[in-house]
């Protein structure tokens, strides 16, 4: 059940992906494939963040068309996953705050990455490199830090656990009808 949840999730993140630029052109610098690669790597799965990266980087350089180089997208991702991963399994990186440079990080490399490949094969990167890295440093950053904010919140195990602890919280803090009638 969860590897389904995990391929619906991907393929959801690569739909979102392909279609946000035709709703609004700064949607397209969003990489939501980046960003559930980093939540799996900061979960310390490290083989299922390896798959995800490797099949969202495939499936977006299938998506992209013939400018971008096929191959590039997935082996950025998987190595950004990769170095994620190492980082967070000898660092504690469980609050939102932490995860914002992570991010920021990933999103650096992976388009370092990408764009070296391009310029090591000699073919034109899709767009200029600073205005690239610019662009979907801040975008995915600050996309990635409100998502997993808001998962977080609302559907991680830590939230449903407070839920519980809050109901037996207001259960324990009403008085008891004995005492009431005193």
């Amino acid at each position: 059940m969860r590897q389904l949840t995990i391929a619906l999730l991907l393929v959801v993140a690569i739909a979102l992906q392909s279609a946000a630029r035709a709703v609004w052109q700064p949607l397209g610098f969003v990489d939501l494939t980046l960003i559930l690669v980093v939540y799996f790597a900061l979960q310390r799965e490290a083989l299922q963040a390896l798959v995800i990266a490797a099949v969202s980087g495939l499936a977006l350089d299938l998506i992209s068309g013939p400018p971008a180089l096929l191959g590039a997208g997935g082996f950025s991702k998987v190595l950004t996953a990769y170095a994620v991963y190492f980082f967070a399994s000898r660092v504690m990186l469980d609050t939102t705050l932490l995860r914002i440079p992570v991010l920021a990080g990933a999103s650096v490399v992976d388009n370092l990455v990408y764009v070296g490949m391009h310029r090591l094969l000699g073919q034109a990167p899709p767009m200029p490199f600073i205005q690239s890295l610019a662009y979907k440093l801040i975008a995915t950053t600050v996309a990635g830090t409100i998502l997993l904010y808001i998962y977080d919140s609302y559907f991680s195990s830590k939230a449903r656990q407070r839920r519980q602890f809050t109901v037996r919280r207001r259960v324990a803090r009403r008085p008891s009808s004995a005492l009431r009638r005193r």
